[in-house]
């Protein structure tokens, strides 16, 4: 109840005054998920020795409803920047990739994207058609991702994507501005305006053979892990927008 009360008067007063302009505009305030970051919400899960607070995943679902009370946007920026940023980092990474990555995305200095969703595929992982090949030390990664979230902000620092090998759906760690991938533009949406969701393509993206995320052919089951906890976190985005209207 202290954390719901904290991130209330914050949302209260620095998102719900705006909110509705930051629609109008389709404007992703950056300076306000930093601050989000200074209040350690997007480190709430994590343990300290990332920087984070050690907490439970609950207390990140009263974090994203109360946020989502105000502005779904915001509340959806928390969400897959925890959930779908961070997360894949901590659960599958090595311990050179947690020390690269979290730090940064615990804090909320930068956020990550999860390049799961396709263009034919939906949500759905098995369908992936990305594919990627071994050649002389990196990864070749080609294909295409959709409604892909927080992956083209100013503060976005990586994106994880999931491509076909020869064992299977794998996961790939891609930094930001790597060649070859390519943020298109955003999405013209019907709602979410202040949040930032964008196609990607890959052609001949390569990444050091190290970016593999977790061991090959596990990315198909390691994202549908990631994927059971974001459901529950976007039932509490919608426990907000519920309660606004309910009020």
């Amino acid at each position: 109840e202290m954390l719901r009360s904290t991130v209330r008067e914050f949302a209260e007063g620095e998102i719900a005054p705006h909110a509705a302009q930051w629609d109008v505009d389709h404007h992703f305030p950056v300076d306000v998920v930093r601050q989000m970051g200074e209040l350690g919400l997007f480190g709430i899960v994590f343990p300290e020795e990332y920087g984070g607070a050690g907490g439970d995943f609950t207390s990140l679902c009263v974090a994203i409803e109360e946020l989502g009370r105000v502005d779904q946007s915001m509340g959806i920026t928390l969400s897959a920047g925890v959930g779908l940023g961070a997360n894949p980092i901590f659960q599958f990474g090595t311990a050179d990739q947690k020390e690269r990555w979290l730090p940064d995305l615990v804090a909320g200095r930068a956020l990550g994207g999860f390049g799961l969703t396709e263009p034919d595929g939906g949500s759905d992982a098995g369908a992936t058609k990305t594919r990627a090949v071994l050649d002389g030390g990196d990864w070749v990664i080609n294909g295409s991702k959709a409604f892909i979230t927080n992956c083209g902000t100013e503060i976005t620092s990586l994106t994880t994507v999931t491509a076909r090998t020869d064992d299977g759906i794998s996961a790939f760690v891609v930094p930001a501005g790597t060649t070859g991938m390519t943020i298109e533009p955003p999405y013209h949406k019907l709602g979410w305006h202040a949040s930032d969701t964008h196609g990607i393509t890959l052609d001949d993206c390569r990444v050091p053979e190290h970016h593999l995320l977790g061991k090959p052919g596990e990315g198909f089951r390691n994202f549908l892990t990631i994927l059971d906890d974001g459901r529950i976190a976007i039932s509490a985005l919608a426990v907000g927008c519920a309660q606004a209207a309910l009020e």
